[in-house]
């Protein structure tokens, strides 16, 4: 089930302005980089969001669990990339983004549709199919995976940011919806986001407007960390319980099991990832006045039409994720600044995959990258390519190709102090 927001209607435009009020009184959501990552004590130094946690859990808990390192014996693989959460999300602490990237391959069939790979191991033995990703690692040599030589579509992704992304699962489907309706009014027609409704796996039979994941493939937490489970680590789960091959596996699926206190890792991830605080601004930089003047610059060129500068999270109480989420105090109608949208756009830098259940429509399509936290990065875009905030600007076409022209026709002041700016985030 897809939802497709093209046009600008009477209810977006009255959602818009609805959007506009609440963000005249919500309070700010807390922002900072609160969760070092400590070797000898886990989450011993950090600070949640305020979220509550179920019984007998705690936030340094969740941290734990997110930075645990898996071996073969606990479950790894037998394909993974990584040996933990933490190990790609760390930069600068534990749920931040990082420089390290993923591999998507496949290719197109007779009538122009997307295919999944199919990758042959084991010396020919056995074969992966039903997925996009590549992995890196095996935990034995004969489930190493390599990119077929007929797979002629290919990508690589960064992984993304998670620090604040409570607030983004607690952002009403209707309020992201509203945005995607006022684009084309606010960009003469060119910008055009897509809300895309995605299955909600802890609650069978239920969509939501995605925002997780480059492809806007999952729209809560615990979904996509069920996922990443799986696809990252190779780790089994109630909702994600079988592995993509057997080879050199001996533990049993599904190989993430209840704690003493009923959490599951992915219970805890989700948990973790939900009560982190949002990236936060470098105050310096953000108070001089060429930031400022940047920020204006921004604004001018277009830039905030898909990196959406201030959204607002939904009131308490709110059901979410199918019902199996209720937006509670911490996280409920608090003002975040992502500097993004959190929709589908064509910016001509798609990578030609599709994640989302057949939506053939968002191969050249890409989740607008948000932007906060930005200062952390060294390399831009989501394949890394870009090694120069100007660089990944220039690579901006497609929907934004006009945006681009607004850029390159500043002067070399007013350029400057929108890198400025963007150096601030």
């Amino acid at each position: 089930m897809r939802r497709n927001v093209r046009f600008v209607t009477l209810i977006g435009l009255v959602g818009w302005v609805l959007v506009a009020l609440a963000q005249q009184t919500a309070p700010e959501a807390p922002t900072g980089f609160a969760t070092p990552l400590v070797v000898a004590s886990p989450g011993s130094q950090s600070i949640s969001n305020g979220l509550p946690g179920p019984p007998g859990d705690t936030f340094p808990q969740d941290q734990a669990v997110f930075e645990k390192t898996h071996d073969a014996s606990t479950g790894l693989g037998p394909l993974f990339n990584g040996t933990s959460c933490a190990m790609c999300h760390q930069s600068p602490v534990t749920g931040a983004a990082s420089q390290i990237t993923e591999i998507r391959v496949g290719h197109l069939d007779e009538n122009g549709n997307f295919v999944n790979p199919t990758v042959t191991i084991n010396d020919g033995a056995v074969t992966v199919t039903g997925r996009s990703i590549i992995n890196d690692r095996a935990i034995c040599a004969q489930a190493q995976e390599h990119v077929p030589d007929e797979e002629n579509i290919r990508a690589l992704r960064a992984v993304l940011n998670t620090l604040g992304d409570g607030f983004v699962e607690a952002i009403d489907d209707n309020t992201l919806i509203a945005i995607a309706q006022n684009q084309p009014a606010q960009s003469g027609g060119m910008i055009q986001g897509e809300a895309l409704q995605v299955p909600v796996l802890e609650a069978p039979g239920h969509t939501r407007v995605g925002r997780f994941g480059w492809k806007d493939q999952h729209g809560s937490l615990l979904s996509f960390a069920a996922d990443a489970y799986l696809n990252e680590m190779g780790v089994t789960n109630r909702l994600k319980p079988t592995d993509s091959t057997q080879v050199c596996k001996t533990s049993q699926d599904p190989e993430d099991k209840p704690d003493s206190i009923g959490m599951a890792d992915i219970d805890h991830f989700a948990q973790f990832i939900r009560s982190t605080q949002a990236p936060p601004r470098d105050t310096i930089l953000a108070a001089t006045s060429d930031a400022q003047a940047g920020q204006k610059v921004f604004e001018s060129v277009g830039c905030n039409v898909c990196h959406v500068e201030s959204i607002t999270t939904a009131p308490q109480g709110t059901q979410i994720n199918g019902g199996a989420l209720t937006v509670t105090t911490a996280v409920a109608n608090k003002l975040i600044h992502p500097f993004g949208d959190f929709l589908l756009h064509d910016v001509g830098t798609g990578d030609g995959i599709v994640q989302t259940g057949g939506a053939q429509e968002t191969a050249p399509k890409l989740r607008t990258a948000p932007l906060w936290g930005l200062r952390t990065k060294s390399r831009y875009m989501h394949d890394l390519a870009s090694l120069t905030l100007e660089k990944a600007i220039d690579r901006h076409k497609g929907e934004a190709r006009h945006v681009r022209e607004n850029f390159k026709a500043l002067t070399s002041a007013q350029q400057q102090q929108l890198i400025t700016f963007l150096k601030s985030l």
